[in-house]
């Protein structure tokens, strides 16, 4: 079964059209910039083909019309008709409590999204664009709900209540959810079969370190506790966000800066994290050009990003009394060779060793401690888009 996986935002659409059975992509691409002028559609085969199409998508709807002629084209397409595609899997950004698993979509399911709105408000009524879009485009094909919150709705009470009123939990849900739901649990599973164990006898630590970054502790095969909170803000410093800051900052910065507090938030989301910091680029690739030049302000915000990571590692081991593995994933993780050294360097109280030759690998799995390592070091590319697909088709079926 083919099953389209889309993660829509505000103003894109990315796809993915995957084998179920075989797990290929069999092509994949981009929409941007719809409903707004000089929008266009990059689509790529698995055979190399590659497509640009510039036409104007005035919103999502037409974008969708527009992957459905991209997959069926003649020349490179993947499919003969809408025929051959089985389900879609959409991923969502926040289910709340609502949701500890993926979910066929049903009104039901989208009038449960709609209510978590609040608690993403940039991210999930982009999402049901998506879900509309598709299903005005694709009338009797199944969909799926799958969720970035998900995974970590197995975390204890104690890991994501607030020190807050209690009342604020009762009226409006205010606690710690957790993101990169799909990402983690994809990751720790396959870092258990890479170690050739049962994932429900091991304590991981996943490091999903990209532009957004968090860290999750995965015991027997359930998250316990993750770096993100009620929004992607809380945690690590990340490309453009600024994680862990004293609250009161918010404040402080309003009335010095005579900004409002969603404009500070804006400032927190958007102008903060390895952007703000090196005052360059919010692009690991261009911080780490400039860490080589010798900036000081790059090499500042590495090491910060890098104690912070090992901060988190340090207090998951601590939650889960000790861990077997630690994994790093996502376009930092998979990549960053001198990152996970960084990293690395913090972890002689674990007797944690990294092997420097193993560690010479960039997207792809490997096994990166040496052999006398007490704790496993892992490096798993992350497949969020394959996650999806699972997810789906467990649901849908053949």
């Amino acid at each position: 079964m083919n099953i389209l996986v889309i993660n829509c935002g505000s103003s894109s659409l990315k796809y993915q059209l995957i084998d179920s059975n075989s797990e290929e992509v069999l092509a994949k691409g981009l929409c941007e910039r719809i409903g707004a002028k000089g929008s266009v559609l990059t689509h790529k085969t698995a055979e190399g083909k590659k497509a640009v199409v510039e036409e104007p998508m005035p919103n999502h709807t037409e974008a969708v019309h527009l992957v459905i002629a991209a997959l069926t084209d003649a020349e490179y397409g993947c499919v003969r008709s809408l025929d051959e595609i089985g389900a879609v899997g959409h991923r969502i950004v926040h289910g709340g409590e609502k949701f500890s698993k993926a979910a066929i979509i049903t009104e039901e399911t989208i009038k449960a999204i709609e209510a978590c709105s609040d608690l993403a408000p940039l991210h999930n009524p982009a999402n049901l664009i998506g879900i509309e879009a598709c299903k005005e485009v694709m009338k009797d094909i199944p969909m799926v709900a799958v969720f970035d919150t998900a995974f970590h709705q197995t975390m204890p009470e104690k890991a994501y209540m607030y020190g807050l009123p209690y009342e604020y939990y009762e009226k409006y849900k205010i606690r710690r959810y957790g993101f990169h739901g799909t990402s983690h649990q994809f990751v720790s599973e396959h870092a258990a079969e890479m170690l050739g164990k049962d994932i429900k006898d091991l304590k991981i630590i996943v490091c999903h370190l990209g532009n957004g970054a968090s860290v999750t502790a995965v015991q027997n095969g359930v998250s316990v506790d993750t770096s993100m909170g009620l929004t992607p803000l809380e945690g690590l410093l990340m490309g453009t966000r600024c994680g862990d800051i004293d609250p009161a900052v918010v404040e402080f910065i309003c009335k010095k800066e005579h900004k409002t507090v969603e404009e500070t938030l804006n400032v927190m989301n958007k102008q903060s994290g390895m952007l703000g910091l090196t005052g360059i680029s919010s692009d690991a690739r261009d911080v780490e050009a400039a860490v080589l030049e010798g900036n000081e302000r790059a090499i500042l915000t590495v090491n910060t990003f890098a104690y912070r990571v090992a901060k988190y590692i340090g207090a998951y081991t601590a939650a889960m009394n000790g861990v077997d593995a630690i994994c790093f994933t996502a376009g930092l993780g998979e990549n960053h060779r001198l990152l996970r050294q960084r990293v690395a360097s913090y972890l002689g109280y674990l007797e944690a060793e990294l092997d420097d030759v193993r560690n010479d690998v960039a997207g792809e799995d490997a096994i990166i401690s040496t052999d006398t390592s007490k704790v496993a070091l892992l490096v798993v590319p992350t497949n969020e888009e394959l996650a999806i697909a699972r997810e789906t088709k467990k649901l849908v079926g053949e």
